[in-house]
């Protein structure tokens, strides 16, 4: 039995949303808090999801009339818990590239509110080749200028025929750097003023921070799972438990998108600064600072370290003591989110491997853990020991070996090249105090020279020399760190 028999009694939806991206995320992620408003708030909003590259999944998606079983898995109120649900609010889905024309009819619909997208970071970009007698033109952009103009034009610039437009491309200011690069575009197909003037006046874009791990199509079960439902699903999406969406916009879509009352992680704010940077402090500097550390001591995955008797409390308490300080928002939300973050980190369906999050570390030490440091220093006037440590560890992996086993390092060359010598350098003169100076005044890896930070170079060497001789357990047991 297939999915559309199984379902087969559906109430059709009114399309009130054009979603560019029919991946796994924007399943796991939109369409599914689409799918709870319309339970839970008579939201009645279908979907139409819109092809953006050539290969894609629109075919698969119209032979299942837009069903899909979506999983969640995760700690949930403390419980590891998986649970499914089918998600039916996609009513239909377009390619452009096989019927333009069908794309284009897209814009002409009354009921249009909302328009979404994931293209990937790479998806918002001007692409000068795009033409608007282009079928379709080639980026995103280009797609939804040629949409637009078409809904301008098709309702004489009807002002209340503008759309809310919000992005979940991973760039920041996503909505606002999406919306000059279709003015820009406006501008180089010579398009009308009137034009640019409805796209700033009757359209809103927001900006946003979106946040769920979502693995996406679960191959490897996938015989089991469908035993389980009772019926073909080739379309089944497994996304973790957590999800959180911080919306940047005015007050006026908050009132169209409720989705916080439907009980939903949606936050509508009018500066999203804090809530991107709190992410990137305490879950990507939380990953940053855990890997080498966790790596060297002999660990393989996320789970694995976080529930460590020694790692774990190494990790906590770099997240409550020396990361959370150093941030503005009230403390009871991040607090909350830090443990959210611990209970994300614990997930027992998810293999994260501490390898794959040590890809470019230089980079991701520099704007995920170095900002807390310097702030700790400077709010503080101490630094943050287990934040140094974890420096310091992330020098030792550099170097390439956990024992005798080789370190598959993946970053950039000028990085790799510079620890492949100063490393060179040390094995022959074991001048540990010079190998610390030499990292801190890196530069182009840090934007500063970190030598000037009071007794960074001191307390960096001390701890590189004990991981060196006594290994990376007996040096944080030594300066109590574990």
């Amino acid at each position: 039995m297939k999915i559309t028999d199984y379902f087969s009694n559906r109430t059709p939806l009114p399309v009130r949303v054009l979603q560019f991206g029919e991946g796994n995320f924007l399943r796991a992620f939109v369409d599914w808090i689409i799918h709870r408003m319309n339970q839970q708030l008579n939201f009645q909003s279908g979907v139409s999801v819109v092809q953006p590259i050539a290969q894609g999944m629109t075919d698969m998606l119209s032979a299942q009339d837009g069903l899909y079983t979506l999983y969640l898995n995760g700690i949930k109120n403390g419980t590891a818990v998986s649970e499914h649900e089918v998600i039916d609010c996609i009513q239909r889905a377009v390619n452009p590239y096989t019927d333009f024309v069908a794309y284009l009819a897209e814009a002409e619909n009354p009921d249009l509110r909302f328009i979404f997208s994931n293209t990937t970071e790479a998806g918002i970009a001007f692409n000068a080749e795009d033409q608007l007698t282009d079928a379709p033109p080639a980026s995103f952009p280009g797609k939804l200028t040629v949409l637009l103009y078409h809904r301008y034009r098709h309702f004489s610039g009807d002002k209340d025929k503008g759309c809310i437009i919000i992005p979940c491309e991973l760039i920041e200011k996503n909505g606002e750097t999406l919306r000059d690069i279709l003015l820009q575009i406006a501008d180089h197909w010579k398009l009308e003023e009137g034009f640019s003037k409805w796209l700033t006046e009757s359209n809103t874009f927001c900006n946003t921070l979106v946040d769920r791990i979502v693995p996406g199509y679960p191959r490897n079960r996938i015989a089991e799972i469908q035993a389980e439902l009772g019926y073909e699903d080739n379309l089944v999406v497994e996304g973790e438990q957590f999800h959180l969406w911080v919306i940047e916009g005015p007050a006026a879509a908050h009132a169209e998108f409720p989705a916080d009352k439907a009980g939903l992680n949606v936050l509508f704010t009018d500066d999203m600064t804090p809530y991107r940077t709190r992410k990137v402090r305490i879950l990507n500097g939380a990953h940053t600072v855990m890997v080498p550390v966790a790596y060297l001591y002999g660990q393989e995955a996320v789970r694995e370290s976080v529930e460590h008797p020694v790692l774990g409390q190494f990790i906590k308490k770099a997240i409550f003591e020396e990361i959370i300080p150093t941030l503005d928002l009230p403390k009871e939300e991040l607090v909350q989110f830090a443990e959210d973050v611990i209970d994300r980190f614990r997930n027992p369906f998810i293999h994260h491997l501490l390898l794959s999050i040590s890809l470019n570390s230089v980079s991701k030490f520099k704007t995920r853990v170095l900002p807390s440091l310097l702030e700790y220093v400077a709010r503080k006037g101490q630094l943050p020991q287990r934040l140094v440590f974890s420096l310091a560890a992330t020098i030792v992996f550099y170097r390439g070996k956990r024992n005798e086993t080789a370190i598959p390092l993946n970053d950039n060359k000028e990085y790799l090249d510079f620890f492949a010598g100063v490393w060179a350098e040390w094995e022959t003169t074991q001048n540990t105090a010079q190998l610390a100076e030499k990292v801190l005044k890196l530069t182009s890896a840090w934007g500063k020279d970190l030598t000037e930070v009071p007794e960074l170079t001191n307390l960096l060497t001390d701890y590189l020399s004990a991981i060196l001789t006594k290994g990376i357990e007996s040096a944080g047991k030594e300066y109590h760190l574990f």
